[in-house]
């Protein structure tokens, strides 16, 4: 199951999930929006997430539309042979999606968005504040879906995942200030059965991070093989093989991402 929220100004993020059977694979895409107008807490949302700049948009007054992740999410989708039916877009990609989806079925767990950390939240956080991915803010937010999927929620997931890849910022960091790193959404994330995650250990690039991740799956699907580590770091050559001057070659870009376990 893939979703992704990226398609107007205020859409978010993705998140993709492949079911394996025996030797089927199948594949599980969603993309989704937030809605503007909405009032309380979606209204506080989307002002953070408008301070935010790349997949964490952090403190600068400019939109937080990621057009990376669309792109990413459908061609991550392409190259596992995702199944149409399970590519959910739009407005479909948020927290009902995702915690109505049989997660212990797929062995692909993909999430492309905006990574928040808990600091981000303390402003409007209804208890203590945790990190969360952001996803489609509903029109009337409730407390079963409000638009983000905070770390304690992640970790009543239940899956069976080979993979989580969190393509986000941040999303390495502690669940708060001065806590071990992997402490916030990459431990909820092994609670809930992730056996092997993708993350980041600060801000990203939207269009490089789209890149990389695309690198990285089209080079584990060509050479199942591969460990994952082995297909990032393939993905992270072949992107500083391909730049074009310093910059876009620049560690920045790819050195964020690590694979855990």
């Amino acid at each position: 199951m893939l979703t992704s929220a990226l398609e107007h100004i205020d859409e978010r993020g993705s998140f993709l999930s492949t079911q394996a059977d025996d030797r089927v694979r199948r594949s599980r895409i969603l993309e989704g929006s937030s809605r503007e107008g909405a009032a309380g807490r979606n209204a506080q949302r989307n002002e953070l997430l408008s301070r935010h700049s790349g997949r964490c948009r952090r403190y600068r007054p400019i939109p937080s539309a990621l057009p990376g992740t669309r792109k990413e999410a459908q061609q991550v989708a392409a190259d596992l042979k995702a199944d149409p039916a399970d590519i959910k877009l739009g407005l479909d990609a948020n927290e009902t999606a995702v915690k109505r989806a049989k997660l212990d079925q797929y062995r692909i767990v993909y999430f492309a968005t905006h990574g928040l950390v808990s600091g981000d939240l303390e402003g409007f956080a209804k208890t203590k504040a945790e990190p969360a991915l952001a996803l489609t803010i509903p029109q009337r937010p409730t407390d079963f879906d409000d638009g983000l999927l905070t770390a304690s929620e992640i970790a009543q997931l239940k899956l069976d995942a080979e993979w989580a890849v969190l393509s986000a910022c941040n999303t390495a960091a502690e669940d708060k200030p001065g806590a071990e790193a992997l402490s916030g959404l990459a431990r909820a994330f092994f609670y809930a059965g992730a056996r092997s995650l993708i993350v980041s250990h600060w801000s990203v690039s939207d269009e490089a991070t789209a890149r990389l991740m695309i690198g990285t799956f089209r080079a584990s699907a060509s050479d199942p093989r591969l460990s994952h580590a082995e297909a990032l770091r393939q993905s992270i050559l072949a992107m500083i093989d391909a730049a074009k001057s310093d910059a876009e070659a620049d560690p920045r870009l790819w050195a964020p991402f690590v694979v855990v376990g």
